[in-house]
């Protein structure tokens, strides 16, 4: 598999890769959700359209060169969410990124979202681990690795100290490995749509 399904399904989650046209819903679900962001997302404190028109633009780019796979996380017939698998952990890793509608949270949709991240990205040629990465004081986002049957590898002070004001400066990284994946260690996942 060279590239993941533009297209997942898992329980109550659509993902649907990330277009321009998605912009007006995507601009609704950050601007209603700010107040929920800012705390833990560096970009979301000085968000305006125009990032978000070059985020969908650049991400594009991204999927073309194999370098990111964005996607819109979907409930009930609405975009309630972004996420997606980066190429930023070296050779062989993906990192997993997500965020969730401050009105979304709380029901497992982000969990459900970055287990349809696991089963894909483990599919794409010569991945051999996944990882996320948070801050300290984020627990939902360590208790989203923790469901999804990931181990806690690593603690860093970040050098620069706090991105976002919620953050203590410590970089938590969660990681499964092919093998652990698997050998069933992760949490069942959503199969392709279509």
């Amino acid at each position: 598999m060279e590239e993941p399904s533009e297209s997942l399904r898992s329980d109550r989650v659509e993902l649907r890769r990330l277009h321009m046209t998605d912009l007006d819903a995507l601009e609704r679900a950050i601007d209603e959700s700010l107040d929920h962001l800012v705390p833990w997302m560096p970009w979301a404190a000085g968000h305006s359209r125009q990032q978000t028109v070059d985020f969908l633009a650049r991400g594009q780019e991204e999927w073309e060169a194999g370098r990111a796979y964005n996607y819109a996380i979907r409930a009930g017939g609405v975009v309630i969410g972004g996420c997606g698998l980066h190429r930023r952990i070296g050779p062989g890793g993906l990192e997993i990124g997500y965020w969730v509608h401050s009105r979304w949270t709380g029901q497992g949709l982000a969990t459900m979202a970055a287990s349809g991240l696991v089963r894909e990205g483990f599919q794409l040629a010569g991945t051999d681990r996944m990882e996320i990465c948070h801050d300290a004081a984020n627990q939902s986002s360590g208790a989203v690795a923790r469901r999804l049957g990931f181990t806690e590898v690593a603690r860093t002070r970040v050098p620069e100290g706090p991105c976002a004001p919620g953050e203590v400066g410590i970089d938590v990284v969660w990681r499964m490995t092919v093998d652990e994946w698997r050998a069933g260690r992760g949490v069942p996942t959503p199969a392709p749509v279509g």
